[in-house]
């Protein structure tokens, strides 16, 4: 029973260090380095301004191609200085014709789909600016989003800034609109911090950017493009910067549903890439960045998921040993987890009967996030998950 006991507080630890602890600890590591930082020169130059390219990967985005377009011609930096590169692999719903009307875009289709990787991976012979931004074709980006990238690669260390993914809400909250709002403000303070203390920990496919000359071929099975590429920039000595005034808009998921679809293929692309990057988990070769890597991405991505199971399992056990109905510690802290089980159960019958009650669709989207790990390794074991993205449907 000793050992058992041991398991779960090990357990508990983890789930609560992957999920809460892990910003308390890096809030408390930032603001250290800020007292101890004897470096309070400006590291970044605003009048640098080089040529950039926008590069978007875009399967069937028709419906987005005009707005798209508008908000690149009205961000905020110099237009003789903004290519603008659209891959359009596969597309057969009028895309490629479509951007064809416009001028000053340079096209590059073919009829097969190959996924969004292997549309990059073509792509980039083709950029010839010494930064390339990388953005979805159905994301509007703010402003001065361009600007504030490249000010960050006036700093020769920086390889890669990520941008903001921002949630569009209105009046018509589900609970993935809820959930991934939520999650989405946690993770770019997480993005944040990560960024101040060394580097952030990979980049949001919404809106991230390279130095060209850095970008490495990926493996065309790739499933998290955004975080390899970005993760392998960072394995090279460089650092991955992130600015949150550099943001990109979309909807949310219509609901849970079409979220799940996304999380699966995430969860499982996280498995892949803590595989494939599992070399930057040795600290004594990457320093701070292993510990941020096993931090903030490894640990969400195999351990602290499967532990949630196992800890009801043990609590469950303890409290029936020591007296369920008797108010011990092992016993309180198992109502508090049916307690929170039946919230995501409230939260799952809320959104099947479109009510909205906001609070109780937390515990719901942490639920299916969390499921959607296992979901997502069970694809992975079993190669079930395409390279090409299911296209998530979206909030109006």
């Amino acid at each position: 029973m000793l050992v058992l006991k041991i398991t779960f507080w090990i357990l508990a630890f983890i789930v609560f260090y992957s999920y809460l602890g892990y910003g308390m600890l890096l809030f408390v590591l930032v603001k250290l380095k800020k007292i101890i930082s004897t470096n309070t020169n400006n590291k970044y130059d605003d009048s640098y301004e080089p040529e950039v390219t926008l590069f978007v990967a875009a399967y069937n985005e028709k419906d987005y191609v005009a707005r798209k377009v508008q908000n690149i011609y009205e961000l905020n930096y110099p237009k003789e200085k903004v290519k603008q590169i659209w891959v359009t692999d596969g597309s057969n719903d009028g895309t490629p014709e479509l951007l064809a009307q416009y001028p000053n875009i340079k096209v590059y289709h073919q009829p097969e789909r190959a996924g969004k990787i292997a549309a990059m991976n073509r792509g980039i012979s083709f950029v010839d600016t010494p930064i390339v931004i990388f953005s979805d074709g159905n994301t509007l980006l703010g402003k001065d989003s361009v600007r504030e990238i490249v000010r960050l690669f006036s700093n020769p260390k920086t390889g890669c800034v990520s941008g903001e993914k921002r949630i569009f809400s209105n009046t018509k909250d589900t609970a993935a609109t809820a959930g991934e709002g939520i999650y989405w403000k946690y993770e770019s303070k997480l993005k944040k911090w990560d960024a101040e203390l060394y580097s952030a920990v990979g980049a949001a496919g919404e809106l991230f950017a390279i130095r060209t000359n850095l970008y490495t071929k990926v493996e065309h099975d790739t499933l998290l493009d955004d975080f390899i590429i970005s993760m392998r920039i960072a394995k090279q000595g460089y650092v991955i910067q992130y600015n949150p005034n550099a943001y990109a808009i979309e909807s949310s998921s219509a609901n849970v549903k079409e979220e799940m679809k996304r999380k699966i293929r995430i969860s499982a692309g996280g498995i892949q890439s803590t595989l494939r990057l599992k070399e930057l988990m040795n600290p004594f070769r990457y320093g701070l960045l292993a510990f941020q890597f096993v931090s903030h991405r490894v640990l969400r991505w195999t351990i602290a998921a499967f532990s949630l199971p196992i800890l009801f399992l043990l609590n469950f056990i303890f409290a029936v040993w020591e007296g369920f109905f008797s108010l011990h510690l092992y016993s309180v802290l198992l109502y508090l987890q049916l307690l929170f089980y039946a919230l995501a159960l409230c939260g799952w019958y809320l959104e099947n009967h479109k009510i909205k009650i906001k609070i109780l669709f937390i515990p719901y989207y942490f639920f299916i996030m969390n499921l959607c790990v296992f979901l997502g390794l069970d694809r992975y074991i079993k190669g079930k998950q395409s390279v090409n993205w299911e296209k998530a449907k979206r909030a109006d």
